[in-house]
């Protein structure tokens, strides 16, 4: 009986582990693997893809033709109030994850748990940068007006709204002075991460994307590819 409960404990480990290996794998492949994507010949914006080693977001020059961000995210719901900026940041994710693990050390078993299942809500996290820069972790990717106009058309789509305005959530887990979270529609798991949803995202606006992607790299992957 003993024999039979290790023999089974043992197997239980092996399966587990073994659909470990096959979702690492399968992600690794897949974000190498590009979809179709348009080329346009009139690149008249510049956006950038901006990760911290783990989340990207998707950086964008705040005032427009086609749109003032701060319209839709107001700089009053900010630490700073400040209007003195040139771009906006948007990151898509678990709303546990944004607000209650300001860093990896104080990750909850609970908020991930919550997260990794997908039962949890999610939130957009907005940044305003007065400049952006080029380095390892943010590339510049120059865009068409129809490829900014989709990417503006996927944000707005996957923002709550009451009385026709984005709602604010109202917390001090803030960033920094100069960030603010709104809440999203949408489902955070383990396959559809704040990644997903970037590669998502882009692939919406005709822009080199992977197949599938969880993870930051296969994003970078695919720009640092072009260079």
């Amino acid at each position: 009986m003993i024999k039979n409960l290790l023999k089974n404990i043992f197997l239980f480990f092996i399966l587990i582990f073994s659909l470990i290996l096959i979702f690492f794998l399968s992600e690794f492949i897949l974000s190498r693997i590009s979809n179709d994507y348009k080329t346009y010949s009139n690149l008249e914006y510049e956006i950038y893809l901006k990760s911290n080693g783990v989340h990207t977001d998707i950086v964008l020059p705040l005032d427009n033709n086609i749109i003032y961000w701060a319209k839709l995210f107001p700089f009053e719901n900010t630490v700073s109030k400040s209007k003195n900026f040139n771009y906006i940041s948007i990151g898509w994710g678990d709303k546990g994850f944004y607000l209650d693990t300001p860093s990896w050390s104080e990750l909850k078993a609970s908020t991930a748990l919550v997260a990794g299942l997908g039962i949890g809500s999610t939130a957009f996290h907005i940044t305003y940068y007065k400049d952006m820069q080029e380095d390892d972790l943010t590339i510049k990717v120059p865009i068409s007006k129809e490829q900014y106009a989709s990417i503006v058309s996927t944000v707005k789509k996957n923002l709550q709204y009451e009385n026709g305005r984005s709602i604010n959530i109202k917390t001090d887990a803030q960033y920094g002075e100069n960030d603010a979270f709104y809440e999203a529609i949408g489902s955070y798991s383990i396959f559809h991460t704040c990644n997903t949803w970037t590669n998502n995202t882009l692939k919406e606006a005709n822009l080199p994307s992977s197949k599938w992607l969880v993870f930051d790299k296969g994003i970078l992957y695919q720009y640092k590819n072009l260079k």
